[in-house]
C-alpha cells in the first residue's frame, strides 16, 4: 500500500488577536489560513463583542469552513481561531474548535493545540461531579476546569486548570476584555506574541503573525501565560523552571520554513541538518535532489557541503495539498504518482542523492526510489535528515503504532534493501542537537526518552504493540 502522507500527522494550530480599532475576525481568518499546513479536517473562529460569544466551525479547509458572512457576523475586538487536525477524538464538528462554553461570569472561548495525557481520569472526576461533556476532546476538560473555578476570576481560574492538567498544551482563551495564551511547563507545543501597531497577536507560528502585517515579539516561555488586557500584557510564570522541551519535529517537519520559533529559522535548521548530514554521511554524486517541500532546504545544506549541485528532482502538483483524500485502495496506490513525478532531465543517467526529512513506514521512500530509477538514474542514495523515527508521540501527532515505524522493526541495511536505495544513512541524534545549537528539545520518537511520563491508556497500547 502506498500511503497518502508517509509522515507523522501534523497537529493543531491556534491564534488571537486583540485590537481596539478593528474587526478582529478577519485577520483571524487569515491568520488561520497561514496554519493551514497545522490541521486541515476542521477550522473555526470564536470572537467577543461587548462581552457575547460569536462562534462559526466546520468542516474543511479554512476557506471552506469560514466564508465572508461568518465573518460579518463574527463581530468583536477579540477572537480567536482553529485549525484542526485531531489526535484524540472523532473528526466530526462537535469535536472542531475554538470550544465555548457560558459561567457565572460570562462566556468563554478556547482554541487548543495539543494533547492531554491525564484526561481520563480528571474527565471522570468532572462527571462524578455534575459536569456533562459535549465533545471527546481532551481540550474540553480544560473549559470545564476554567468554568468550575471562574468565581476565581479569570487568570486565577487557568491557573488552576494548567496545573491540573498534565501533557502538552498551546491555549488562547478568549473572555471578557481579555485573550490569554498560555504554554505547558516543557513547551512540547509552540506559541509566539507578536504585534501590529497597538494590536496584539498569539499565534502557533511566527508565520501567521507575518501574514497579516505583524511583528513578532518572542515566544511564549515554557511555563508562562500573558494576559493581554486594554492594549498591555502581563506575564505570569506558573510552573517552576523547567527544562524546555520544544517537539523537535516542528523544526524538521511540521513548521512552515518562513517561521522562526524559540529564536531559531526553521529554515536555516533545515539547512543545517543537510550540512550536518553529509558530514556523517558523504558521498560520491552528481546532483542532490530534495523530497518536495521540507526535504527542500536539507538538500540545499547538503549540496552546499559536498558541493554537489543541486537541482529540482521531482515535479509537483500543487493541487494535491496534505489534505487529499484517497477513497479507496485503488486511489491510495495512485497518490504518489498524483503527487510528484521525477524530472527525467534532471536525474537521467546520474548517480542522485535523495533527501528526505524523515522515513516513517517508508513505503513512500520506496516508491520514491523507484520513481527515480525508473526516470533512469544510475544511482540512488537515500539521505534523512533527522534521526530514525522508532517510537511513537503522545503529545499532540498522530503517529502509527511502534509495529509500523519502520526504523522499529527493521536494520538500517534492511530498510535499505526494502526502499530499494544504493545506500542509505540517516543524521545522527548528535548530529540533530548540534544542528538545533541546544538540547532543549523533545526527542521522544527518535530515543523512547520523553519529558512527561507516558499515561496508563498509552502503555496498553505500547504492550499489545508486539515490540
Amino acid at each position: 500500500m502506498i500511503f497518502l502522507n508517509d509522515k507523522f500527522k501534523e497537529e493543531c494550530g491556534v491564534f488571537g488577536l486583540y485590537t481596539k480599532s478593528r474587526h478582529a475576525s478577519y485577520d483571524v481568518f487569515d491568520g488561520l489560513y497561514s496554519l493551514q499546513h497545522r490541521g486541515q479536517e476542521s477550522a473555526g473562529i470564536a470572537s467577543l463583542d461587548k462581552g457575547e460569544m460569536i462562534l462559526r466551525k466546520r468542516m474543511g479547509l479554512v476557506s471552506q469552513a469560514l466564508d465572508r458572512n461568518d465573518l460579518k457576523e463574527l463581530r468583536g475586538n477579540i477572537a480567536i481561531g482553529h485549525v484542526r487536525y485531531s489526535t484524540k477524538g472523532d473528526s466530526s464538528v462537535l469535536n472542531a474548535q475554538p470550544l465555548t462554553a457560558k459561567t457565572k461570569l460570562g462566556s468563554i472561548g478556547v482554541a487548543h493545540n495539543g494533547t492531554l495525557i491525564n484526561t481520563e481520569v480528571i474527565r471522570s472526576l468532572l462527571e462524578d461531579s455534575g459536569a456533562v461533556f459535549q465533545t471527546d476532546t481532551d481540550s474540553e476538560v480544560i473549559v470545564n476546569l476554567i468554568a468550575r473555578g471562574i468565581h476565581k476570576g479569570l487568570e486565577n481560574a487557568v491557573l488552576d486548570a494548567v496545573r491540573t492538567v498534565k501533557g502538552s498544551f498551546a491555549l488562547v482563551i478568549a473572555f471578557g476584555n481579555k485573550l490569554i495564551g498560555i504554554r505547558d511547563t516543557y513547551g512540547i507545543r509552540p506559541l509566539v506574541l507578536g504585534r501590529r501597531g497597538e494590536d496584539l497577536i498569539l499565534a502557533s507560528e511566527s508565520c501567521a503573525i507575518d501574514t497579516i502585517g505583524g511583528t513578532l515579539e518572542r515566544d511564549i516561555k515554557p511555563g508562562e501565560m500573558v494576559v493581554i488586557e486594554n492594549g498591555e500584557v502581563k506575564s505570569y510564570i506558573y510552573s517552576e523552571k523547567t527544562k524546555g522541551s520544544t517537539c523537535s519535529f516542528e523544526y524538521i517537519y511540521f513548521a512552515r520554513p518562513d517561521s522562526i520559533m524559540d529564536g531559531i529559522s526553521v529554515h536555516q535548521l533545515r539547512v543545517k541538518t543537510g550540512e550536518k548530514l553529509y558530514e556523517e554521511a558523504p558521498v560520491e554524486a552528481d546532483v542532490v535532489i530534495g523530497v518536495p517541500d521540507s526535504g527542500l532546504a536539507a538538500a540545499i545544506g547538503y549540496s552546499r557541503a559536498s558541493g554537489i549541485p543541486f537541482d529540482i528532482g521531482f515535479s509537483k502538483n500543487k493541487y494535491i495539498g496534505r489534505s487529499f483524500i484517497t477513497p479507496s485502495q485503488e486511489a491510495r496506490e495512485k497518490v504518489v504518482s498524483l503527487k510528484l513525478n521525477a524530472q527525467k532531465d534532471v536525474v537521467e543517467g546520474k548517480r542522485v542523492v535523495l533527501i528526505d526529512d524523515s522515513i516513517v513506514r517508508g513505503t513512500t521512500s520506496k516508491y520514491l526510489v523507484d520513481l527515480l530509477y525508473r526516470a533512469g538514474a544510475k544511482e540512488v542514495h537515500f539521505r534523512v535528515s533527522s534521526p530514525k523515527v522508532m517510537f511513537p508521540c503522545y503529545f499532540g501527532i498522530d503517529t502509527p503504532y511502534r509495529k509500523h515505524l519502520i526504523a522499529a522493526v527493521m536494520s538500517k541495511d534492511e530498510i535499505n534493501s526494502y526502499i530499494g536505495s544504493t545506500s542509505l544513512e540517516y543524521l545522527s541524534r548528535e548530529g540533530l542537537v548540534a544542528s538545533l545549537g541546544k538540547d532543549s528539545f523533545c526527542t521522544g520518537c527518535f530515543s523512547g526518552i520523553y519529558p512527561l511520563g507516558a499515561p496508563h491508556e498509552f502503555m496498553e497500547v505500547v504492550k499489545n504493540d508486539g515490540l
